[in-house]
């Protein structure tokens, strides 16, 4: 189980510093410069987080009730 958390936060940690930016995103952050584009994608990365992480709760708890009545 700690390997799969593990796991989990090496693979989050690995794909934040992707380009989390939709095309207008992209043009804006472009006009903008290097300072403010980085900030923007990292707000963007940030608000990411909580839906993703609510995702991975409850698919956790889905396959621990799976596994325990099997």
């Amino acid at each position: 189980m700690k390997k799969l958390i593990l796991v989990c936060v090496m693979v989050v940690a690995a794909v934040m510093p992707a380009l989390a930016q939709c095309s207008l995103c992209t043009k804006t952050a472009q006009q903008l410069g290097e300072g403010p584009a980085k900030g923007l994608n990292n707000g963007i990365l940030m608000l990411a987080i909580t839906p993703l992480a609510i995702i991975g709760l409850l698919s956790y708890r889905f396959y621990r009730s799976q596994r325990e009545e099997a």
